[in-house]
């Protein structure tokens, strides 16, 4: 048998399926042998039992049967053009369908879109929201400007960035499915974890940074709101705290971000930062992924969390000042950073959503 490391084509697979149906395997020991050494490689239970019934039956040859359709001078750019255009108008339309409605062979329909478009069809992914139209260009226009902005002088514009997002504290946040990977035994079954949710007993942090670091972490308890008068008040103890970890930027215009939460852009929250001569970086409704917090600080935060359980309010606020303490400054750094790849990279997707 050939090394896991080497991908098998179909004619080589075939061969293997031959010769264990020459020993006497049964599809099912068949796809077994090869699950064993190929894993995720393997040809599918479905082929080997097609390919095996056909060399029981006295089929000698590995190769396909010809298949019935046009030629491959059916691969014209006229009939690519038609096929991209039909995929554009419904992503979820089968090769069958493309092939019965242009006059082509699945062969040649697969092989324009794999060969010819580079295409292939994914499982959708989560997102925080589906975007309409006007949303892209919202989020498009809003990532042009504030690329404009960092690129007329980027030291500058990181030096004097800061930004804010809330987060909730759980006493206990479970395992994610990649931290409960355990080694096991060949031939062992996976391991059992019952599924469990995060416990009511949380706290929201409300966690102000930059480049440097944290400028400082608010707490506030289950079953109490952050109203625009709450975030106003963080906005001056933010001031106070820039005062005395960034006397350099006293004399500076502070860059700040946030999102479009009700209490960030209220009336009292707006004054707020008109009176402290902030300059506001606008930011696009549903885009978490263009907020360092979200893509850079919260989701390893989470990961440090999960499977600790805490007593108290007191022991969850004690093991997440803990965690960004021991942060380096280049950590907080290269979030900032990180943002000129994701406003360029949702400007070339038009407006939708980054995934890195």
């Amino acid at each position: 048998m050939l090394s896991v490391s080497l991908k098998m084509d179909k004619i080589e697979y075939r061969a293997v399926i031959k010769f264990f149906v020459k020993e006497g395997l049964t599809p099912n020991e068949i796809h077994s042998k090869f699950i064993k050494v190929y894993g995720d490689s393997s040809p599918s239970f479905s082929t080997i039992k097609k390919w095996a019934a056909e060399f029981k039956r006295g089929r000698t040859s590995l190769e396909d049967d010809p298949r019935e359709g046009r030629p491959k001078s059916a691969t014209t750019p006229e009939i690519i053009e038609q096929v991209h255009d039909m995929v554009l108008d419904d992503r979820r339309m089968k090769v069958r369908e493309i092939a019965e409605t242009i006059g082509i062979s699945k062969e040649r329909v697969g092989y324009i879109l794999h060969e010819e478009l580079d295409m292939k069809k994914l499982c959708a992914r989560w997102v925080p929201r589906l975007l309409t139209a006007d949303q892209k260009r919202t989020r498009m226009k809003i990532s042009e400007q504030c690329l404009e902005r960092f690129n007329k002088n980027k030291t500058d514009f990181v030096r004097r960035f800061i930004t804010m997002d809330e987060t909730w504290i759980h006493h206990y946040t479970p395992e994610s499915k990649q931290q409960s990977k355990q080694w096991t035994e060949a031939g062992c079954s996976a391991p059992k974890k019952t599924r469990s949710v995060p416990s009511a007993g949380k706290v929201m942090a409300s966690v102000f940074w930059d480049a440097e670091g944290i400028l400082f972490i608010d707490y506030l308890e289950k079953g109490k709101t952050i109203t625009g008068e709450y975030y106003s008040n963080l906005l001056t103890r933010l001031d106070e705290k820039i005062r005395e970890k960034r006397p350099g930027l006293q004399k500076k215009k502070i860059i700040f971000h946030q999102d479009n939460a009700p209490a960030h852009k209220s009336v009292l929250a707006m004054g707020k930062l008109r009176d402290l001569h902030y300059e506001l970086l606008e930011h696009p409704p549903y885009s978490p992924d263009l907020a360092p917090s979200d893509f850079c600080l919260f989701p390893k935060l989470k990961l440090f969390l999960a499977g600790q359980r805490f007593s108290s309010n007191q022991e969850a606020i004690a093991a997440v000042e803990g965690y960004f303490a021991d942060l380096t400054k280049n950590h907080y750094r290269d979030g900032i950073m990180a943002l000129e790849h994701r406003w360029n990279k949702c400007i070339s997707l038009k407006g939708d959503y980054v995934e890195k």
